[in-house]
């Protein structure tokens, strides 16, 4: 006769539509009413449920707006192939798309300004990065850069973002095939050149000269 025992849950099973409901009721309200207003009262209120059923399911206000206005990020999922240009593109792409929304607009320059007087833990963003990603498809290609390739990866972040959030740069940003075309340049720097070794091997044997 058996004497196992199978643990009984304590407490009701949490309900699976609280939480697509609460995210996207934080979109349609940081899209409309903008930051301030995506408090977690109104979230609840427009999604149907309540304060404590949403801090059950995130620590607090700043981590729910990211969930809703970032979790897109996660879901980018590129295989490398080895095709640089490819592949950049495709990641680019993909995080132009995921931030290029009236959520995020509202949710980004609302997060910088609130995580001046609560700053985040550093591990926080990590599952919204997508610089494993770019590590891969650098690696795939088998380019050396002659760069340091977390710095790259700065400026292309940089870069991106100021094309989506700062109207002027928007206005004036040229299409994502040249920008792609310029980050495989920044990766794939050309060889030196028969007249660039002749300068180099001068300017090392006038500095070795007494």
């Amino acid at each position: 006769m058996s004497t196992t025992t199978e643990a009984v849950p304590i407490g009701r099973p949490r309900d699976p539509k609280i939480e697509p409901a609460v995210l996207e009721a934080t979109r349609q309200i940081l899209g409309e009413e903008g930051f301030n207003a995506a408090t977690v009262q109104e979230i609840a209120r427009r999604s149907g449920t309540s304060a404590p059923a949403i801090y059950r399911r995130w620590p607090n206000r700043l981590a729910l707006i990211e969930d809703a206005a970032f979790s897109t990020l996660t879901e980018i999922d590129i295989e490398a192939t080895g095709d640089l240009r490819a592949d950049l593109r495709q990641l680019i792409e993909g995080f132009h798309h995921s931030l290029d929304t009236p959520a995020a607009r509202a949710a980004i320059p609302g997060l910088i300004a609130a995580y001046q007087h609560e700053p985040p833990p550093p591990t926080q963003w990590i599952k919204f990065s997508v610089r494993p990603q770019f590590y891969e498809i650098v690696e795939a290609a088998g380019t050396v850069p002659g760069l340091d390739v977390d710095e790259i990866f700065d400026v292309l972040h940089g870069t991106l973002l100021a094309r989506i959030f700062i109207p002027l740069v928007a206005e004036h940003a040229q299409r994502i095939d040249t920008f792609v075309e310029m980050v495989v340049r920044i990766l794939t720097p050309p060889p030196p050149t028969a007249t660039r070794r002749t300068r180099a091997r001068r300017a090392t044997t006038k500095a070795r000269e007494p």
